[in-house]
């Protein structure tokens, strides 16, 4: 992992919906953090679950897994700080700073496993010699210790956070800046991704999103506009999807 690199980014690109294959020659592949390299929702949201009713939140009553998929998930930092404490952001800020210290010091106690085929893509990525980068909402150590965890350190080109940029996740400014980083087209480049914000960023960068149930539901997704849904990376519909790309990549070097 090359490092994580600050920069601000603003602009819009026009989206026409593609098939992976029509990314042929593809040139990289941006990832999601959580819930897409590997399944942390559930510890997230037992953390909020802990957390929120010693603020008095929802009348000290934990909140269930629908409101935290609709309201949490996927959501950057600084926007839950303002669904918690509207008229206190610093307050809020703080509270999300202490839950996610609570976050790692769960996280480096357990073994969070990738999510199911997340090396046999890897390998996939490595064996083609395609550029990636980590997209991720979440805050530097957050991300750094589950792609170390996982270990991805050095797979991942570049970790580019929603932080850094003029806007997160669900605008597409992270999305952007990564291809500006990896110096690759949005036409040959995919996302992976699994929560509506993040299948969102992607699809208005004008990226094919690559969307995984890993936690919410289809139907939920499906109002983002991903190119397809897949329940892990071994989704036969993913590796054929794969297949093609690669027989088209294949036909255009004979062709030429």
């Amino acid at each position: 992992m090359h490092g994580v690199v600050s920069f601000h980014c603003t602009q819009y690109s026009l989206y026409i919906k593609k098939s992976v294959p029509d990314l042929a020659p593809l040139e990289a592949v941006l990832f999601d953090v959580d819930g897409t390299l590997c399944d942390s929702d559930p510890l997230h949201y037992h953390v909020f679950r802990e957390m929120l009713p010693q603020i008095g939140f929802n009348n000290g009553v934990p909140i269930d897994e629908e409101y935290f998929i609709k309201n949490i998930a996927g959501k950057h930092n600084s926007d839950i700080a303002v669904l918690l404490y509207p008229d206190d952001i610093p307050r809020g800020i703080k509270f999300m700073e202490d839950k996610e210290a609570m976050f790692r010091s769960r996280l480096a106690l357990e073994n969070l496993p990738p999510i199911k085929g997340l090396y046999k893509l890897t390998k996939w990525i490595d064996d083609r010699g395609l550029k990636r980068a980590a997209v991720t909402n979440a805050p530097k150590p957050n991300a750094e210790l589950m792609i170390s965890k996982l270990g991805l350190k050095d797979f991942f080109d570049v970790v580019i956070l929603g932080s850094d940029c003029e806007r997160a996740k669900p605008y597409p400014d992270p999305y952007l800046k990564a291809l500006e980083v990896l110096k690759v087209s949005k036409d040959h480049t995919f996302v992976c991704e699994d929560s509506v914000s993040g299948i969102k960023a992607g699809v208005a960068a004008g990226m094919p999103v690559v969307g995984l149930t890993t936690r919410n539901p289809e139907s939920v997704l499906m109002e983002a506009n991903p190119t397809i849904l897949i329940k892990d990376y071994e989704d036969p519909k993913l590796w054929e999807a794969l297949e093609e790309l690669d027989k088209r990549i294949g036909s255009s070097k004979t062709s030429a």
